[in-house]
């Protein structure tokens, strides 16, 4: 069995004096409590921090925090401000601005990572294990690794993670990650086009479910509701509330209805239109919601007679 090639953990990097965040003497009058959001992926979660001596944050800005994984850096969000009722002491605080030696060691961390990543693809595929490994991070200090991967068969990596630990010389978790999430991490583009919706903005995934898409009249064709991820497209629950909304007040279909055309049944809804699609004889005809009756169900349907 091959060996995943030893990475170095000592890495050079120039010199650099750390940029102290500017002291500013709080205002007497304020007593709301600054929170900083960190997001350290691009459409992650976002974390909150207290700012501590940097107190002239501005969103966009890099910076060092400490985090249960190890220390690492990340992108400011968002300045927020609590009122004094919902203060929260429990978070941890923000180190420091990343100088350009930090975000030079990050990027050399980020190589070293994807060389491992590649070693344990080639291995997967060499040993035919199940596995589809998504991701490799290294913490800021090197001092953790954490692989990522996608599995839907119970497989043991134990040894595999003792063995990157052994020769790489640092700490390895193996973490499993659903398919939803894999997506995420791998980004590119969905079925319309744009950049996916859970690489850009989606920081938590909702349920969706095949009611949502009956109720918005969506094809429930596989093709048509299933994203990249083999799972169904996010974007079915985006407007499912206004639907449910706009479906108030609508006949149910196969609904028998009186409406100014005659009587027949209701075989199609356009809610956001508020309009009904009734079948009155050979006819399919559209027609304003509150120009419609609910018939009760044991009402008698004449049938036109047939020619003697």
């Amino acid at each position: 069995m091959e060996e995943p090639e030893k990475v170095e953990t000592e890495t050079e990097v120039p010199a650099e004096e750390p940029v102290q965040c500017q002291e500013q003497s709080p205002k007497p009058e304020q007593s709301e409590q600054p929170i900083v959001g960190v997001r350290f992926q691009e459409g992650g979660k976002i974390y909150s921090f207290l700012p501590g001596s940097c107190t002239d944050l501005r969103p966009g800005d890099f910076v060092v925090v400490d985090t249960a994984w190890g220390r690492q850096i990340g992108r400011v969000a968002f300045i927020r401000y609590l009122p004094p009722e919902k203060r929260r002491d429990d978070l941890k605080t923000v180190l420091r601005r990343a100088t350009g030696a930090d975000l030079a060691l990050r990027q050399q961390w980020e190589e070293k990572a994807r060389e491992v990543l590649h070693q344990l693809r080639a291995r997967a595929l060499r040993e035919s294990l199940p596995v589809k490994f998504a991701t490799a991070e290294y913490t800021l200090d090197g001092k953790r690794l954490t692989i990522l991967y996608e599995t839907e068969a119970r497989v043991d990596l134990e040894a595999i993670r003792q063995e990157l630990s052994t020769n790489l010389q640092t700490q390895v978790e193996m973490r499993q990650i659903g398919p939803r999430d894999r997506a995420k991490l791998l980004g590119g583009y969905g079925a319309c086009g744009e950049p996916r919706c859970c690489s850009r903005f989606l920081s938590d995934f909702s349920p969706v479910s095949i009611r949502m898409g009956k109720a918005q009249g969506i094809s429930l064709t596989p093709s048509d509701i299933t994203g990249m991820c083999g799972r169904l497209r996010c974007c079915i629950a985006y407007e499912y509330e206004t639907y449910q909304e706009a479906l108030q007040g609508l006949p149910k279909l196969k609904s028998m209805v009186r409406t100014p055309r005659g009587v027949g049944k209701v075989v199609d809804l356009a809610p956001l239109k508020r309009t009904v699609i009734v079948q009155i004889e050979d006819q399919r005809v559209e027609i304003p919601a509150d120009e419609v009756e609910v018939l009760p169900k044991d009402f008698p349907v004449s049938r036109p007679q047939e020619d003697e």
